[in-house]
């Protein structure tokens, strides 16, 4: 199995909860470091917590899932006192 479809993989474990807020993730490259560097996507890619979901749940679930994958990065994160930024609870 490719360390793109491991990765994959890893990440269709946790993106029914993505999904859940509206969000979902793609991955956009992986280094040749094994870093793995990802769009978010939905409501994450305008979530100010997208920090915590990005380390707390994707980054986690890819290095337990994929132990080469050294750490991950996401491409549009949105900071958390983005004016612009909006909040899971206000997509429903």
């Amino acid at each position: 199995m490719s360390l793109l479809s491991q990765v994959e993989a890893a990440l269709d474990t946790i993106r029914p909860y993505l999904e859940a807020d509206g969000g979902n993730v793609s991955v956009e490259e992986i280094t040749p470091e094994g870093v793995v560097k990802l769009k978010l996507l939905g409501s994450c890619g305008s979530c100010p917590m997208s920090i915590m979901t990005l380390k707390a749940g994707i980054e986690q679930a890819i290095k337990k899932a994929v132990p080469e994958i050294t750490g991950v990065e996401a491409l549009n994160l949105t900071d958390i006192d983005d004016p612009n930024a909006v909040l899971p609870e206000n997509l429903r």
